[in-house]
């Protein structure tokens, strides 16, 4: 039996004014994924790529058209409770990291749980992910003390510890070496075939989109 679909898009635009020239960056979008799929989204820089993940996060509104996140439709939803899809059913991973400085890696990670309102402790299940991400003996350091591919398992790790039911991956290895991208990739299959996370992975590696089960291309703002 197949599994639900968590993500729904249907006719899905955005369009941008640059001046006086509209620039079309998303031209009726179609797409399903369903729960549990790792699902790399590949194109060219301006394909649009990068425009629909914003939207499905809920970081940018579209400008025609319907995405549902686990049954609930975006466009139907006040600012308040996009916050809170962003706290709690969907987990961001970046290309820079985005980690603060100033924080431990440990901190960077609990942060998230508090703006969620939860137990900032670690429980005896997310230690067994940090041990599964190799960063378990890292977690005091902070991310100057760290490699470009430990900061980015500790952005992983802070991606899922609130358990979304999604993890957008925006160009998760664009700024790792290839011993290192190799590495997070496979973490981050492990993690979708253990844990059953849904990920989906924009990117412009052919190499890295081989990791997914499934590739989506884009050109043009359409998925070709």
């Amino acid at each position: 039996m197949s599994e639900p679909v968590i993500i729904e898009v249907n006719g899905l635009t955005k369009t941008y004014q640059v001046g006086d020239v509209p620039v079309h960056a998303l031209r009726g979008v179609n797409l399903e994924v369903r729960r549990g799929e790792f699902v790399a989204i590949i194109g060219a820089s301006g394909s649009g790529k990068s425009t629909l993940f914003h939207i499905l996060g809920g970081l940018t509104p579209a400008t025609s058209g319907e995405v549902r996140i686990n049954g609930r439709d975006l466009a139907g939803m006040t600012h308040s409770e996009r916050t809170d899809l962003r706290k709690t059913a969907v987990g961001f991973v970046f290309q820079k990291y985005n980690l603060l400085p100033t924080l431990s890696a440990e901190d960077n990670i609990r942060m998230v749980r508090y703006i969620a309102d939860r137990n900032t402790e670690f429980d005896s299940a997310f230690q067994e992910v940090l041990r599964l991400l190799g960063i378990a003996d890292r977690m005091k350091h902070k991310p100057r003390a760290l490699s470009g591919g430990q900061q980015q398992r500790v952005a992983i790790a802070r991606g899922i510890v609130n358990s979304p039911a999604i993890l957008l991956a925006d160009e998760p290895t664009g700024n790792l070496d290839s011993e290192n991208s190799a590495a997070v990739l496979k973490l981050m299959k492990d993690l979708n075939h253990r844990l059953g996370q849904t990920i989906l992975m924009i990117t412009h590696d052919s190499d890295a989109a081989s990791y997914a089960d499934r590739v989506v291309k884009m050109r043009d703002g359409c998925i070709v």
